[in-house]
């Protein structure tokens, strides 16, 4: 094993943990206030802004194989579509839960408030916040049906 392979798959990764963990300690250690915590978020940024350049930098490529990578090669040209099908497939998933988030981040306020007022509401209330829930589990659905066609 020469150098450059242990320095990516162990140092490498390690080095970017501890940048990444590095707003987080600083969020724990200090107390929270605005200038911590905004010192906390462009510490964050900072360190995603190094992280990136590390990955630019030190790209980990050279883990693959020529035989796989020649296989993967082989696949994709017997389906030239599979790599639409696979976007179509992460759209599905990730539009339908920014879609749950931002309707659970408005219907469960409101449930609570309604629970606080008449605990009587509860079951209704959870059928709301449900409701909401289900437009994530529908788009995994479409992805997997979509992931079922390739």
């Amino acid at each position: 094993m020469s150098v450059m392979s242990i320095l990516e798959i162990v140092l490498l990764p390690l080095l970017i943990v501890a940048i990444l963990a590095l707003p987080v300690y600083m969020a724990i250690r200090q107390k929270k206030s605005a200038k911590t915590m905004r010192r906390a978020l462009i510490t964050n940024l900072c360190a995603f802004a190094v992280v990136v350049l590390c990955a630019v930098a030190f790209p980990v490529g050279g883990m693959i194989h020529a035989a796989e990578a020649a296989e993967a090669v082989a696949a994709t040209a017997a389906n030239p579509s599979a790599g639409l099908g696979y976007l179509a497939a992460a759209l599905a998933v990730g539009v339908g839960s920014i879609g749950c988030g931002i309707a659970v981040g408005n219907a469960a306020p409101a449930a609570i408030g309604a629970i606080a007022e008449e605990p009587k509401v509860f079951g209704k209330a959870l059928i709301f916040v449900a409701l909401g829930e289900g437009v994530a589990i529908y788009g995994l659905l479409i992805a997997i049906m979509i992931l079922g066609k390739l």
